[in-house]
């Protein structure tokens, strides 16, 4: 009988724990933990993978990806991260040397031992090539194969460096460099995109050598583009875009930022052989473009409008200046690029800062020569708004945003919230080749005195209940947040409708149930328009209101008492709006203009010299944007602001945060402060809270014409939005999007290269259910935990006290604790059942 012997066991090899999207490993530098991502990424996928050269590992690949259908070539070229290549985004920024791509490529082709044993050898290929190096700096290289060498290796010392980059008087000479090195061996190489980089650097030098030549021989040289007088920054912010070629022009507003476009788009017309050039503006400026274009040029002007065959024929109709909205650009990309425009003036830019949503996608995918960006307020809440601007102009400039991230983010050390920002000088300086802003004060513009007020308005009862119906909602959905970490699709949207609820109860309870009106700030509005007509009755004011539904109030109040004026929103058509503006400007009787935050951009109205903002928006830039429509260039009179406030509510306690992003913006743009930091106060604050956790809760893109507003059921989410042309949805599952998100901010590493649509499914998190005893436990907690924070405080410890007692007419007091009418009823039922159960 014979025993088989049992084969041991041997120990399953434990898988490698997964790297954290979020949070680096402390054992890890930058670079070893966005590489060992890129890795842990690419051994989910299941790409496509095609060789699509002879050589067996060292070779050209390419590489598809089913769920984008989307292509890219792959070289692997040795076995250091040296010279590998692929043609993707996060490959050409991330100075990584290696993608998703990369990695997926290495990981199929290297599954035998022959062939690793292969790799590990490396590759020295007998042929010389010039290549561009993507790693610290973009730089032209050469590498020396085995054949020729020493003939090459004079020829780099010719026109290379000693770090074998390329010179940088060698760039003109680079046709002479690719004969000399062609002469020595025919199988000498030149990549694509080394080649491409070679052309543009010389077109660059080309330019600005004729732009030198013709301001030594014609003094008038810019100011003769333009059928106007130009002030000396303006021609100075002309000639800085004609010899960028590409740029972002983010003068504060009123300065003038159009008019040094269309002059630029003119000597790029006369002097640099372009011959199609598209605008790209808000639906609300598209006729005021126009009207700008043919008063200060000859040139001819098409506006795109209709269905979408009419617009394809305009696109190819030989008309130096096409004007389009961002949403009609955004769906038609396609033909764009199929006819191909020479240079595109972007108007409004900061449409553009969420480098997630759809239509920020599709705008930057519009390919053309030169680049004209245009905006006041490239950021407004946070500086990866300012990177998204900037990819338009120029993808790689700041590089990886996760790099970009890591070198001017603060985190607190707990909870990795981002809590303030460092260097902000240092993003200056690097812009300085291709952003310029200038203020009004740099550029000594007499402007008139402004003086700003701020008037706070008493809240009725019936609105304070609203308000208070609408923040209780808010604290409960916050404090699950903070106990949880995690808030569903229903939790956010509550969230953010109950903001806003807050916000429109601070106007008029009309906002919200559409039934009542209680409301201080009508009264305040017209006391103040008869005030101010008593004086000048000739005088002209411009109100604002985040809320369509607050004009329509005033709106009814002016007509009752025959005041005559005009009101824009998003819902008065592109062809209709400048009608409005032209009454307001020119008729003496129209003397009030309405306006939402469609009409905080791009309009002229310095026939007015009062802006009344009935409410104030989320960021100081759109405040001033909306200022900026009345203190302007061409106003000569004294210009007065007034914001009304509602107190003790949402709206006052925005008064700080909003600080803080100013001061943001001034650190980057206007040498401010160069560390920005929060307060620790304002970190626990709920409006502070708040704010992070729904900065990024939706995906913001075009769901209707912009032609033709489509009617949709009332969201209190949904108006803001719309009022910026803009219309909100709800992502829904589907191939690639990942099926459950915290409400934390897209992870870095989706941030940086999950750029064609791919996305890593993270596991389902635990969602507690609204009678879960953990999440009562933690209020309890939360509560306990602000009170202690309250006691500890003397000021706060004696407002908590006056704001739960009253005393009575005998001096007596007693305590008075407002409590849900539902609370009572539960209590009282049961007690009830317990009395009941006792018996």
């Amino acid at each position: 009988m014979s025993i088989k012997k049992s084969k041991k066991k041997e120990p399953k090899k434990e898988k490698p724990s997964a790297k954290s999207h979020n949070k680096r490993a402390e054992n890890m530098t930058l670079d070893e933990w966005q590489i060992s991502l890129r890795k842990q990424y690419a051994a989910l996928m299941n790409f496509g993978l095609i060789r699509i050269s002879e050589e067996l590992i060292f070779a050209d690949y390419s590489v598809h990806n089913p769920i984008s259908n989307k292509s890219y070539k792959v070289a692997i070229r040795d076995n250091k991260y040296s010279t590998n290549f692929c043609n993707c985004m996060d490959f050409k920024t991330n100075l990584l040397g290696t993608c998703k791509h990369i990695e997926y490529t290495l990981l199929k082709i290297l599954k035998s031992k022959a062939k690793i044993k292969l790799y590990q050898l490396g590759s020295n290929p007998p042929y010389s090539s010039i290549y561009l190096d993507y790693k610290k700096e973009h730089q032209i290289k050469i590498r020396i194969g085995t054949e020729n060498s020493t003939a090459y290796k004079n020829l780099a010392n010719k026109y290379f460096d000693s770090n074998l980059s390329l010179k940088l008087d060698s760039f003109m000479k680079f046709d002479i460099l690719v004969r000399e090195a062609l002469k020595i061996n025919g199988n000498f190489k030149c990549y694509d995109d080394a080649m491409e980089f070679v052309l543009n650097r010389r077109e660059s030098i080309t330019r600005n050598e004729r732009i030198d030549h013709a301001l030594k021989t014609d003094k008038k040289f810019i100011s003769s583009l333009i059928n106007t007088k130009l002030f000396p920054y303006q021609i100075k912010g002309i000639e800085f875009a004609l010899r960028t070629g590409r740029c972002l022009i983010a003068d504060e507003m009123g300065l003038g930022k159009t008019i040094q476009a269309i002059t630029a788009a003119e000597g790029f017309l006369r002097h640099f052989n372009i011959r199609k050039i598209l605008v790209i503006v808000p639906t609300s400026l598209k006729y005021q473009w126009s009207t700008e274009i043919k008063k200060f040029t000859n040139s001819k002007v098409n506006i795109v409008v209709g269905g979408i065959h009419n617009r394809k024929i305009q696109y190819t109709q030989d008309i130096a200046y096409t004007i389009c909205s961002h949403h009609t650009a955004a769906r038609d990309v396609d033909y764009i690029n199929r006819e191909g425009y020479d240079l595109v003036i972007l108007d409004e830019a900061q449409r553009i800062k969420n480098w997630k949503a759809g239509i920020s996608e599709k705008l930057k995918s519009i390919q053309s020569k030169y680049v004209i960006v245009l905006t006041g307020t490239p950021l407004e809440n946070k500086i990866d708004e300012l990177y998204s601007v900037m990819q338009m102009v120029n993808p790689f400039k700041l590089g990886a945003l996760f790099r970009f991230l890591h070198q001017h983010e603060q985190y607190d050390a707990d909870t990795r919230k981002v809590v303030g920002y460092k260097d902000l000088h240092q993003i200056k300086e690097v812009l300085s080749d291709v952003l310029i802003r200038r203020t009004k004060k740099d550029v000594n513009i007499q402007l008139p005195a402004r003086m700003d007020k701020m008037l706070f308005v008493p809240m009725t009862p019936q609105q304070m209940e609203m308000h208070m119906d609408a923040d209780y909602i808010v604290k409960r959905t916050v404090a699950k947040w903070i106990s949880t970490g995690y808030l569903s699709e229903e939790d956010r949207l509550r969230l953010m409708s109950n903001l806003n609820l807050m916000r429109m109860s601070c106007d008029s309870t009309y906002l919200v149930d559409q039934k009542t009106r209680h409301d201080h700030k009508i009264d305040e509005l017209v006391n103040i328009l008869n005030d101010l007509w008593s004086t000048n009755e000739n005088a002209k004011v411009v109100v604002f209101s985040e809320w369509e539904r607050m004009t329509k109030i005033v709106s009814a109040e002016l007509t009752k008492q025959n005041i005559h004026h005009q009101s824009l929103s998003g819902k008065v058509p592109g062809d209709k709006r400048s009608a409005l503006i032209e009454d307001f400007m020119t008729n003496p009787d129209c003397r009030v203009f309405l306006s939402t935050d469609v009409g905080g951009t791009g309009l002229n109205l310095q026939n007015a010299t009062t802006v009344i903002n009935l409410d104030l928006p989320w960021n100081p830039a759109k405040l001033e944007q909306r200022i900026a429509r009345v203190y302007r260039l061409g106003q000569k009179e004294n210009v007065q602001v007034i914001n009304m406030i509602a107190t003790d509510t949402i709206e006052h306690k925005m008064l700080e945060k909003l600080h803080f992003k100013s001061s943001l913006f001034k650190g980057i743009l206007d040498d401010g402060e160069s560390i920005v930091m929060m307060k620790s106060s304002i970190l626990k604050d709920l409006m502070g809270i708040v704010q992070d956790i729904t900065v990024d809760s939706f995906e913001v893109n075009n769901t209707y014409d912009d032609e033709v507003m489509q009617g949709s059921q009332y969201n209190p989410v949904e108006e803001v939005l719309v009022e910026d042309d803009l219309s909100i949805s709800t992502s829904k599952k589907g191939k690639g999007s990942p099926k459950n998100k915290t409400n934390e901010d897209v992870s870095q590493f989706e941030k940086d290269f999950l750029r064609d649509d791919e996305a890593i499914e993270p596991a389902a998190l635990y969602e507690p259910k609204a009678n879960d005893p953990n999440l009562l436990i933690s209020d309890g907690l939360n509560f306990l935990g602000r009170l202690a924070e309250t006691l500890s405080d003397a000021s706060k410890t004696e407002s908590l006290i006056k704001s739960i007692t009253k005393t009575d007419e005998k001096g007596q007091t007693f305590l008075h604790i407002p409590i849900d009418n539902r609370v009572i009823e539960n209590g009282l039922k049961l007690l009830m059942g317990l009395l009941m159960g006792n018996k």
